[in-house]
């Protein structure tokens, strides 16, 4: 398992887990550190509070947004300024006191989980993208919401704040208990938004869906608590993180001892795990996630793409040490992460509705993520999830623009040719923007984060793991088919829609629009024979100005990667000092940089990609792991530089319009056909099953809910004829006994003296019998 990986890093030494309680200046108090971090959290809180305010008060304005919007932004602001303040230490800010409970003057006999913050580089890099992302989507949500202004616009507005705050409890907080709240409390606000149209039976059973499939991984997060505290004593992260305990669990594993760490000890990240897989839609839980596209697009951006399913990678990067100490953990996360990102790229693939394939795609790039942490490549896993958040929820944004605009139509055989239509424009490019960054095209975001997870899976060595390689691999040409399928079958091409469900004014005509080169209207399309024909409206200004600033957000954010190079870029700058902190090799070794815990006493040697030219020995690279001969790190970038194409072009050729090169490229000229539909039917039933998503939700019906459901009623008939049928008998019994006697207590004089002759008439009967 991981012996091999510890085996191979000699000179390392664990470094020094900066914040730990009483070491100095690192520790803060109210009083001594810059307050003002705690109005992070609290500014979300208090818009919450405000729009409570707002409902009980009937406000009918767009109000509810404006205070949500301004309360982020200023929370964003603060998380900027406390970056720029702090210079990567780590820092502890408490609030009050919570919980200080002592049961004796033993080890672990005592608990303490204040309401504080822990401060380093890894949680202010999480809340900088958390925070403006919020804010830009909270802008976007107050176009796009307000059909709704009064109650429902004051209800989205509080869960959305209330979301925010839970979020930063579970990225700030300095222990266990604090993660665990804010855990919960974005499982609570994802249930009341993905229900937010509560009378909507598909949205009600989906959020009962997500809160459910949840609960099963909270379980294992609460118990892998539970575990941390029994074992090592305390929940709070400075602490744990520099217990000589820890330590000596890490040096067992890298002098090959992994049997001597304890059972419960190896378990703890394995629990740990279960609570990431189920919140971060990871198989087997993964099947909550797409149901959850029922909820309003803007929460599908924010919580169902940018932030709440990253927290099982946030959790994983923060208990890095924890789960270098298993020697199941991590393989179990790489494997699983693999399967997830490559089943959901499947279903993807065959799928019509266009935000349930970015759902399956988040799911799919969630998996990626995943598997670059086991891979022990955090700087890759981390800089995609930073990457992945801007422009998937650039890519959610836009499809809600769509849905928003033609009455809730999201059927990709039932759109085509938004480039061309006015006031369209804007929503095709940041599209176009979203989809060569998802696809990895070259020099994009996207392209760079996902090649250093790419790379690693060839060079780390574990069980499997150069399958795991080809499986990601493979993963990234199906997302470039599948993201431009998408592209090419929407947005260019003939112009030609239809009106979703939510048009109202239409006629019961076909309303497919029509505009060809022989019509002639200057990019109007027209219906002659509908008596109310559609008009799709485009975004407005509040749409628009979002779709741009993530479009520019996409683009930039591949500058970070040429940020500090010797750090494999910015993010691997932010996360040299944390939990998830990076793996140094000694000068002797050639093998690249990769991530972990360690760091190498003295200096560390790292060489970036852009120097890799300068070893022209591949041997020892061979030794750590190879791609067909050649050093990954090299290589990776014309690898899948070329497996991105190959996905892109196929879909040019198999979705794509007809053009000037049709015998080449695609030939489209109606929006519910492609050459793909031919290509699908020699695949026999496969395509069929893949769009019923491998019958995964009926599979789990028939082992789970059916049997669940017939035991449920099998306990109802018991409860009510048995134990409420005892209950019920006990309390007749007395009743008919007195209904008997009640003829014989009537007040009637004459009843009376009947009733004695009747028993003086009895008495003399048995007399005479005994008598006799």
């Amino acid at each position: 398992m991981l012996t091999d990986v510890m085996n191979s890093l000699p000179m390392l030494t664990l470094a020094a887990a900066d914040g730990a309680k009483g070491s100095g200046p690192l520790i803060e108090s109210w009083a001594a550190a810059p307050g003002w971090v705690l109005l992070i959290p609290l500014l979300p809180l208090l818009a919450a509070v405000l729009n409570v305010g707002c409902a009980i008060a009937g406000v009918k304005t767009k109000l509810p947004a404006v205070i949500t919007i301004v309360s982020l932004a200023a929370a964003f602001v603060l998380t900027a300024l406390a970056y720029l303040s702090f210079s990567g230490e780590t820092r502890i800010v408490t609030g009050w006191s919570w919980f200080d409970l002592s049961w004796g003057d033993g080890p672990g006999q005592s608990m303490k989980a204040d309401f504080g913050f822990y401060i380093d580089n890894l949680s202010l890099l999480w809340m900088l993208f958390v925070t403006g992302l919020a804010t830009l989507i909270a802008t976007y949500a107050s176009e796009y919401m307000e059909h709704d202004v009064g109650q429902g616009y004051n209800r989205f507005f509080f869960a959305f704040a209330l979301f925010v705050f839970s979020m930063s409890c579970l990225v700030l907080g300095d222990n266990l208990l604090m993660l665990y709240l804010g855990w919960e409390g974005v499982g609570l606000c994802s249930y009341l938004l993905i229900g937010y149209f509560y009378k909507k039976p598909e949205a009600v059973a989906a959020a009962k869906k997500a809160f459910i499939v949840n609960r099963i991984g909270d379980l294992g997060l609460a118990i892998g608590v539970f575990l941390t505290f029994v074992h090592f004593g305390t929940l709070e992260y400075a602490e744990l993180f520099s217990s000589e305990q820890l330590a000596g669990y890490i040096d067992a594993v890298k002098a090959g001892n992994a049997g001597d760490v304890p059972l419960m000890a190896q378990l703890i990240p394995v629990f740990l795990m279960i609570g990431a897989f189920g919140k971060s839609a990871q198989f087997p839980l993964y099947v909550w996630l797409p149901d959850a596209m029922e909820g309003p697009t803007p929460v599908s951006a924010l919580i169902h793409a940018a932030t709440m399913v990253t927290a099982g990678v946030y959790l994983i990067a923060r208990f890095y040490p924890v789960f270098l100490v298993s020697e199941w953990a991590l393989p179990v996360v790489a494997w699983i992460g693999a399967f997830t990102a490559f089943l959901a790229a499947t279903i993807g693939m065959a799928q019509f509705d266009i935000k349930r394939i970015m759902a399956y795609s988040t799911v799919s790039q969630l998996g990626y993520m995943f598997a670059g942490l086991a891979l022990l490549s955090s700087t890759g896993g981390v800089f995609h999830v930073l990457t992945h958040a801007f422009f998937k929820a650039l890519l959610f944004l836009c499809c809600g623009a769509v849905m928003h605009g033609f009455a809730g139509q999201l059927d990709l055989r039932k759109l085509s040719g938004l480039w061309s239509q006015p006031g369209w424009r804007v929503v095709s490019v940041g599209m176009l923007i979203g989809c060569i960054n998802l696809a990895g095209v070259p020099f994009t975001a996207g392209y760079f984060s996902k090649d250093m997870i790419l790379a690693e899976a060839f060079v780390t060595q574990g069980p499997g793991y150069g399958l795991i390689g080809w499986l990601l691999l493979l993963t990234a040409g199906m997302t470039a088919y599948y993201t431009f399928r998408v592209f090419f079958r929407v947005f260019v091409g003939p112009v030609r829609y239809e009106p979703g469900d939510d048009d109202h004014g239409s006629s019961d005509h076909d309303h497919e629009h029509d505009q060809s080169d022989a019509h002639g209207h200057d990019g109007h399309a027209h219906t002659d024979h509908a008596q109310h024909p559609f008009h799709p409206h485009p975004p407005r200004l509040a749409i628009n100005g979002v779709l741009a600033t993530l479009s520019v957000l996409a683009v930039l954010a591949a500058g970070l990667y040429f940020v500090t190079p010797e750090n494999k870029g910015w993010v691997g700058s932010m996360l040299k000092d944390s939990t998830a902190a990076q793996v140094y090799f000694d000068g002797e070794s050639d093998h690249p940089t990769r991530a972990g815990l360690f760091l190498i006493d003295g200096d560390a040697h790292h060489r970036d990609h852009a120097h890799a030219d300068d070893h022209a020995d591949h041997g020892e690279h061979a030794a750590h792991g190879s791609f067909l001969g050649f050093d990954p790190h090299k290589v990776m970038y014309y690898v899948s530089a070329i497996v991105g194409a190959i996905g892109i072009g196929f879909a040019a050729w198999a979705h794509g319009p007809r053009g000037a090169v049709s015998g080449f490229l695609g030939d489209r000229t109606e929006a519910a056909t492609s050459r793909m539909d031919a290509v699908a039917r020699s695949f026999g039933p496969i395509p069929k099953w893949a769009e019923h998503k491998w019958y995964v939700d009926e599979f789990y019906h028939f082992l789970f809910r059916a049997p669940l459901w017939v035991l449920s009623h099998i306990f109802h008939a018991i409860d009510k004829l048995l134990v409420d049928g005892l209950v019920n008998l006990i309390g007749y019994v007395p009743r008919a006994f007195g209904r008997l006697a009640q003829p014989g207590q009537s007040g009637v004089l004459h009843g009376y003296a009947l009733s004695m002759a009747g028993g003086v008439a009895v008495i003399l009967l048995v007399v005479m019998m005994v008598a006799g």
